[in-house]
Formats: C-alpha cells, sequence, structure tokens
C-alpha cells in the first residue's frame, strides 16, 4: 500500500514539475517577443504602425491610436469636435460622484490625451499646404517676366 502512494506522489510531482516547466518556456517566450516588439524589431499590433517615433509615443502615453479611438469609439475620420464632445461625454457619465468608474475615467482622459499628441505631431508633420490660387498666380507672373 504504501509503495502505490509513493509511485501517486511521485508521478504527480513529475506532472506538475512538467508542466510548470512548460509554462516557465513559454512565459520566457513571450516576453522575449514582447522585448522584440518594443525594440521595434517585432513591430507588434500595438505599435500602430512601423514608424519610431509612433512606436516611441505608444510606449511613453501606454497606448496606440488606435485604441484611443476605440476607447472613445470614434472612427479615423472624426473631426477634432467629435473627438472632445465624445471625450466629454464619457468623462461626465463616468464621474465617481455620479456611481461611474474612475478607472474608466482615466483611461477616457488618456485615450483623448493620446488622440491630442497624435494630431499636434501629424500637425507640425504636415504644414498647410499653400492655396492653388497663390501657386497659379506665382506661375503666371514667372511665365510674363520671362516673355
Amino acid at each position: 500500500m504504501a509503495k502505490y502512494l509513493i509511485q501517486i506522489i511521485v508521478l504527480g510531482t513529475q506532472a506538475v514539475g512538467r508542466a510548470f516547466a512548460k509554462a516557465l518556456r513559454q512565459e520566457y517566450q513571450a516576453s522575449q517577443a514582447a522585448a522584440q516588439a518594443r525594440r521595434g524589431a517585432g513591430g507588434g499590433a500595438r505599435s500602430g504602425g512601423g514608424d519610431s517615433k509612433t512606436a516611441a509615443e505608444n510606449m511613453r502615453l501606454g497606448l496606440s491610436v488606435e485604441e484611443a479611438r476605440q476607447i472613445l469609439n470614434i472612427s479615423p475620420e472624426s473631426s477634432v469636435e467629435e473627438v472632445h464632445k465624445q471625450y466629454e461625454h464619457l468623462f461626465k457619465i463616468n464621474d465617481k460622484a455620479k456611481g461611474g468608474s474612475f478607472y474608466i475615467q482615466s483611461k477616457v482622459y488618456r485615450a483623448k490625451e493620446r488622440l491630442d499628441q497624435d494630431l499636434k505631431s501629424s500637425d507640425t508633420a504636415d504644414p498647410t499646404p499653400k492655396s492653388p490660387e497663390g501657386d497659379s498666380e506665382q506661375q503666371s507672373k514667372s511665365s510674363q517676366s520671362q516673355s
């Protein structure tokens, strides 16, 4: 009887040990993949694109532009006014005094902050183009001066 009891304990210990080793290997592989994605080599889903500046902003603010849009429930074509309106609505309904969740309220705030940062960086990256009328006037003046 004691022999069988010892065999059961040994086999159970071996099974638990194998499962623990397998879980440890999986966690190590997952952490290596996450480290690679952070370095930009993996271009993971959280990076939001291949741009290293975008990836750095995602890391700094903790979420991507796509995640921020999902939190605020807006489309990529949404205007700044729509973003602000949706932010105000979600922030107010999640007020702690009204029985809302501070966690959700902070996620809404971070989402708006991320979208504002993205809009600010896209405004500085794409300066306002000149009007077509101004270009045609310059072309007509240069063609007149050449004549």
